[in-house]
C-alpha cells in the first residue's frame, strides 16, 4: 500500500481519482504543527533549538496518519510545491519518526503544479528527496519572526502601553503606510494653470488642443501660477490666426502583459474586481484544488503561489493552437513569448498562474463556478491566453498648431487601435497615481497649412496634488518592488495590520490610525534599522540564499540576533515619559488641533495649561499640563474604539459611509460641500485644500446622526461661528460654534460648552444663562486622598 499526504482534503478527494486503489490519500490539514506559543521556544542560547508542539485540533489529522502509515510500504509527501509545502512534508517526516514509524518505510516527495491526472501521476512516478535547503529556509523564516515577536512585542507593551505587537515584516508594511501619511500631511499644495484652446477643422469638426510655447519659449507646468498669468496668456492667444504647422504619424506596439504571478493576481483582483487579497487567494485555492467538470473531479488552475512568470511548453503550445483555431492566426505571433520576472527575489522554479485546460473556458464553466469563483477564473483565463497573443498596433497623430506669426505653438493628440492584438482579449487595470495608457481619442482629419478656426480659449486652474494612499493593490506592488516579505504572505501581512487597528481601510485606501502612528514612530527612533526597506530586503535575500544553499540557517539567525539583541537591550532603561516626548514631537501635526493653519497646544478648558499626549488605560489621549487643577483631556481616535469618543462617531464608523461623501455645491459660493472623518470625527467641509486657501471645516455635533447630514445642514454649519448678541452686562460679544471638541459658546476669551442646546439656533437668553452657570460653579479640584479600610 502506498500513502499520498496532500495538504487539503479536497486535493486529497481529487488525487484518489487519478491514483486508483493502491494508493491511499489523506490531507494534513495544512501545518500540523508550530512553534510553542511560549517564550523560549526558539533558543538562541542552545544553537537556536526550537521547541514546536502539535497546533490545535491538528492531533486527530496527526493520528489518522500515523495509523495508515503503519500499513503502507511507501509514503508520498506531496504537499504544496513551494517553501511551506517543503516545511509541511517535513513536519510529517519529523512526527512520524518521533513515533518510530519509518523504520521500514519509503519516503518520497512528489511535487506538481496542477491538480490534472497527468500532472498527478507523473509526480507520484517521478519523486525526489526532501529539500533540506528549502526546509531550512523555513526554519530561519520562522525563527527570525519568532525573535522578533517575542522579543519587540514586551517592549512595545511596557514603552508604549496600549501597543499589541510588532513583526518583523508587519511593522515594515505598516512603515509604509505611516510614512505616506506623513506625506500627505506635509504637502504644500501649489497653484498652477495651463491653457487649451477649443479649435474647428476646415470641415467644421471640432477638437481640443493645449498651449505647447508661448513667445517661442516652451511652456512648462508652472508656467503660468495665477490666474492674472493665465489670462494674460489667454489674451494673446485669442488675438492670433492659426494654421497646422505639422503633422506627425506613427504607429506604436503595445506589448502583452506577462501571466499572474501571486503578487500581480492580488493586485488586478482588488484593482478590477474590488476583491480583497485575502479573498482573491481563497478563490484562487478553491480553483486550483478542482471541481467537478463533466463528472471528473479537475484542478481548474496552476499552483496560486509562485513568483514566476514562465509558462511550460506544453501549456504554450495549447494556447497557441486556441488562438489560432478560436481568435484567429492574425492574433497568433510567429514565436512563442517568454517572459521573466522583475520583482526583486523572485523564484522561477514554478510556472505562473494559468488554467490547466485552455479548452475550460469561461463560458463552460458558468453553471459550475459561483460569481466570485467565475470572476476570478474568467481573469485568469484571460490573462494567461492574452500573453501568447499579438501586439496590439495603435495609430498615434500629433499635431502642431502654430499661430501666423509663429509666437504660439498648440498641440494636439489623438491615437486609435489600428489591431488590437491581445486587447481583444484582456486589459490591465491602474492604480490611482500610475500613469494611465495613452487614451484612444480620434481628431479629425488635418493636413499641414490647414486654417484653423479658434473658437474659445479656456484657462484652467489646478492645484498638484499629494502622493496617493496606499490601497491593497499598490501596498502589494510596493512591497513586492522593494523585496520585502513574500506574496504568499500579502494577504495575511495586510489583514494583521487592519486586526490589531494599526490600520484602516476606508474608500480602499489604507489610513494609519493614532495607535498604528504611534507604533511606527517608536519603532523608527529606537529600532530603526529593523524597519528600514534594505535591510529587510536583504535579510529576504539570505533566506532565498539559504533556499539556494548558499548560506547555512543559523549563521544568518546569529548574525541577526546579536546585533538584534544589543538594540533590545538599548531600551532597558527607556522610561515611557522619554518615549511619549517623542511621541509628541513627532506626531505633533497629527494629533493636535489646528488654529488658522498652526497647531495649538493651548488648552481649551483652562487656557493656561498646554496639552500633551499621554497614555491611559484605554489607549492615548490629550491631557492639560496643569492636571490636577485641570482635568481635561481628550482621547484619540482609533477604530476599535469608538464607543469611547461618543454614539455619534460610533455611529459614523459603523454606518457603512465611505468618507468624503459628496453632499453638494454652497448655493453662494458654488463650492463642493463634502462630509469627511478625521481624527476628532466627522466634520463637513468646503472646497479642497490649496497653498492660496484653506477650505472652511466645522465638526459635525453628536446630537447629528453622520447617516443624517443633508446639504442644508452642512451650509447651515459652514456658516458658524455665528453671532449669538451681545452681553448687557459687559458689551462683549457673544459668539456660537463648534470645535475639535463639541459645540461652545464664547464670552470674550472664555469658552462654555453647549451640550442640550442645538448649536444653529441657541437664543442670546440661552448663552447668558450658560455663562453665569458656568461662572457660578467652576470646575472643583479633584481629591486624591487615599482610601482607608474599614
Amino acid at each position: 500500500m502506498n500513502l499520498v499526504i496532500v495538504e487539503s482534503p479536497a486535493k486529497a478527494k481529487s488525487i484518489k481519482k487519478y491514483l486508483g486503489a493502491n494508493y491511499s490519500v489523506l490531507a494534513s490539514y495544512g501545518h500540523i504543527r508550530d512553534l510553542a506559543s511560549k517564550n523560549g521556544s526558539v533558543d538562541p542560547d542552545h544553537d537556536f533549538k526550537m521547541v514546536w508542539e502539535a497546533n490545535k485540533g491538528s492531533e486527530k489529522n496527526i493520528k489518522s496518519i500515523a495509523d495508515a502509515i503503519k500499513k503502507a510500504d511507501s509514503l508520498y509527501l506531496a504537499t504544496d510545491p513551494d517553501r511551506e509545502g517543503e516545511a509541511i512534508a517535513w513536519h510529517i517526516c519529523e512526527v512520524l519518526k518521533q513515533k518510530k514509524l519509518l523504520k521500514d518505510v519509503e519516503v518520497h516527495r512528489s511535487v506538481f503544479n496542477e491538480i490534472t491526472k497527468k500532472a498527478i501521476v507523473e509526480a507520484i512516478h517521478h519523486p525526489r528527496k526532501l529539500n533540506q535547503e528549502l526546509v531550512d529556509a523555513y526554519l530561519a523564516r520562522r525563527a527570525l519572526d519568532y525573535l522578533v515577536g517575542f522579543t519587540l512585542s514586551p517592549v512595545l507593551w511596557h514603552k508604549l502601553p496600549g501597543s499589541k505587537s510588532a513583526g518583523r515584516v508587519q511593522s515594515v508594511a505598516l512603515r509604509l503606510i505611516t510614512d505616506r501619511e506623513f506625506e500627505i500631511e506635509k504637502f504644500i499644495s501649489e497653484e498652477y494653470w495651463s491653457l487649451e484652446v477649443e479649435c474647428q477643422s476646415p470641415q467644421k469638426k471640432s477638437f481640443t488642443a493645449r498651449l505647447l510655447e508661448l513667445h517661442q519659449k516652451k511652456v512648462e507646468k508652472f508656467s503660468f501660477r495665477n490666474e492674472k498669468d493665465a489670462k494674460e496668456a489667454a489674451a494673446t492667444i485669442e488675438k492670433k490666426t492659426f494654421a497646422v504647422h505639422k503633422v506627425q504619424k506613427k504607429q506604436t506596439q503595445r506589448n502583452p502583459y506577462p501571466p499572474f504571478t501571486t503578487s500581480t493576481l492580488q493586485q488586478e483582483s482588488v484593482r478590477k474586481l474590488g476583491f480583497s487579497a485575502s479573498k482573491a487567494m481563497l478563490l484562487a485555492q478553491q480553483l486550483y484544488e478542482g471541481m467537478e467538470v463533466d463528472g471528473e473531479s479537475i484542478g481548474l488552475i496552476t499552483y496560486m503561489r509562485t513568483d514566476s512568470v514562465n509558462l511550460s511548453q506544453e501549456a504554450i503550445s495549447a494556447f497557441r493552437v486556441y488562438i489560432e483555431s478560436d481568435l484567429g492566426v492574425s492574433y497568433l505571433p510567429k514565436e512563442p513569448r517568454f517572459y521573466k520576472s522583475k520583482a526583486k527575489n523572485a523564484q522561477e522554479a514554478h510556472e505562473a498562474i494559468r488554467p490547466t485546460d485552455v479548452s475550460l473556458t469561461p463560458d463552460r464553466l458558468r453553471s459550475i463556478l459561483n460569481a466570485d469563483q467565475l470572476k476570478l477564473y474568467t481573469m485568469i483565463w484571460k490573462r494567461a491566453l492574452a500573453s501568447q497573443m499579438t501586439n496590439a498596433l495603435i495609430d498615434q497623430v500629433t499635431v502642431d498648431i502654430a499661430s501666423s506669426d509663429k509666437e504660439v505653438l498648440l498641440r494636439t493628440t489623438g491615437s486609435t487601435i489600428a489591431f488590437d492584438g491581445f486587447l481583444k482579449l484582456y486589459q490591465e487595470s491602474k492604480d490611482e497615481g500610475d500613469d494611465p495608457e495613452d487614451d484612444e481619442k480620434t481628431l479629425p482629419p488635418l493636413n499641414e497649412g490647414d486654417a484653423i478656426h479658434k473658437e474659445k480659449v479656456i484657462p484652467s486652474q489646478h492645484f498638484t496634488q499629494p502622493p496617493p494612499r496606499f490601497t491593497e493593490a499598490s501596498l502589494v506592488k510596493k512591497l513586492e518592488e522593494l523585496g520585502i516579505g513574500r506574496p504568499s504572505t500579502y494577504a495575511s501581512i495586510l489583514h494583521v495590520l487592519q486586526a490589531r487597528n494599526y490600520v484602516r481601510l476606508t474608500n480602499k485606501q489604507f489610513i494609519p490610525e493614532d495607535r498604528g502612528r504611534m507604533v511606527s514612530v517608536f519603532l523608527h527612533t529606537y529600532f530603526k534599522q529593523y524597519v528600514e526597506y534594505d535591510f529587510t530586503a536583504n535579510l529576504e535575500d539570505s533566506l532565498d540564499d539559504i533556499s539556494n544553499g548558499k548560506k547555512e540557517w543559523k549563521e544568518v539567525l546569529s548574525k541577526f540576533w546579536i546585533d538584534f539583541k544589543k538594540t533590545v537591550h538599548g531600551t532597558d532603561k527607556l522610561t515611557i515619559t522619554e518615549v511619549l516626548d517623542v511621541l509628541d514631537r513627532e506626531l505633533a501635526d497629527s494629533i493636535f488641533p489646528k488654529e488658522n493653519g498652526k497647531i495649538s497646544k493651548k488648552c481649551p478648558k483652562c487656557e493656561k495649561g498646554t496639552l500633551h499626549l499621554k497614555l491611559g488605560k484605554y489607549g492615548a489621549f490629550l491631557g492639560c499640563d496643569q492636571y490636577p487643577e485641570c482635568t481635561y483631556s481628550h482621547k484619540l481616535s482609533s477604530s476599535e474604539d469608538t464607543e469611547e469618543t461618543g454614539e455619534d462617531q460610533a455611529a459614523a464608523a459603523k454606518d457603512g459611509e465611505e468618507y468624503p461623501k459628496v453632499l453638494g455645491t454652497h448655493p453662494d459660493t458654488k463650492e463642493e460641500i463634502t462630509l469627511r472623518k478625521g481624527p476628532y470625527g466627522v466634520y463637513v467641509q468646503m472646497g479642497e485644500d490649496s497653498k492660496k486657501k484653506k477650505p472652511k471645516r466645522t465638526s459635525v455635533p453628536k446630537s447629528l446622526p453622520p447617516k443624517s447630514v443633508t446639504l442644508q445642514n452642512a451650509v447651515d454649519l459652514l456658516s458658524l461661528p455665528r453671532t449669538v448678541g451681545v452681553n448687557p452686562k459687559t458689551n462683549e460679544v457673544i459668539t456660537a460654534s463648534i470645535g475639535p471638541y463639541g459645540p461652545y459658546v464664547k464670552h470674550g476669551s472664555k469658552f462654555v460648552s453647549v451640550k442640550n442646546q442645538d448649536i444653529l439656533s441657541i437664543t442670546l437668553e440661552e448663552a447668558l444663562a450658560l455663562i453665569q452657570h458656568a461662572e457660578d460653579n467652576p470646575p472643583a479640584k479633584r481629591s486624591f486622598r487615599k482610601k482607608t479600610k474599614k
